[in-house]
């Protein structure tokens, strides 16, 4: 099996042209040629995941591992530590970021682990019409994420309805139009700005909300099915 197999069927499934002009998804380390025997999920790259990780295989993540140009390859910064490895071990990276977040990733932590339906659906936003006091809506995703606990920004008593955005979607704040915007990454100020205009907030973290991606894409991945194995990194974020 030829990595151009997978990356074509990726493609269709999710456009790398959809992704945003500074993202940087598509085909990062390796030959399109190459041929492989897995491929690994995973939302992010650790060290300790690329150390379980077979040689000559390939893996999916939802981050890109670089962002910026490189200008050497020194075991220094995070994406040159990770970038030699994968080199050495003869791993291929492919990224699917901001084009899955589109057409995928929001959506199935929508339905999937938040249980919503969705009523209206933007490219990074979805949002959901639902009736639950505030504290038991605290409670419940709390239980649907696993997370022990949450921070909020309470403006009402009863949230009728809500927007979701996985990862770090403050910058969408002036597009929310729910009683509540739930994302992850929030601010002091973003917060503060969020309660002078009557939107509740609840910050479900980057992690947190988008740890589902290599479930969701398996979900998705029927053809190689056989060949595709599940292990994600690990949060760097501990609450003591």
């Amino acid at each position: 099996m030829k990595i151009s197999d997978i990356f074509e069927y990726l493609d269709k499934l999710s456009p790398f042209e959809l992704q945003e002009n500074w993202d940087n998804s598509g085909l990062l380390v390796g030959d399109k040629n190459q041929e492989i025997n897995k491929i690994y999920l995973s939302l992010d790259l650790d060290l300790e995941l690329i150390d379980d990780i077979e040689e000559n295989s390939l893996i999916i993540t939802h981050h890109p591992l670089i962002f910026k140009p490189l200008k050497s390859l020194v075991p220094i910064s995070y994406s040159q530590k990770i970038a030699i490895k994968l080199i050495q071990k003869n791993i291929s990276l492919i990224s699917m970021h901001t084009n899955f977040d589109k057409t995928h990733l929001n959506k199935y932590v929508m339905k999937e682990v938040l249980g919503f339906e969705y009523a209206e659906a933007g490219e990074f936003m979805l949002k959901a019409d639902i009736n639950m006091p505030f504290e038991k809506l605290v409670n419940y995703i709390k239980e649907k994420l696993n997370v022990d606990s949450l921070n909020v920004v309470k403006c009402h008593d009863t949230i009728k309805s809500l927007t979701l955005t996985t990862g770090s979607g403050m910058s969408l704040l002036d597009n929310v139009s729910t009683d509540l915007f739930l994302t992850g990454d929030i601010k002091y100020h973003e917060a503060m700005e969020a309660k002078a205009r009557g939107i509740s907030l609840m910050d479900i973290t980057h992690y947190e909300s988008e740890k589902y991606f290599a479930k969701a894409l398996f979900k998705e991945l029927k053809d190689f099915e056989k060949f595709v194995i599940i292990r994600n990194s690990k949060n760097p974020f501990k609450r003591l």
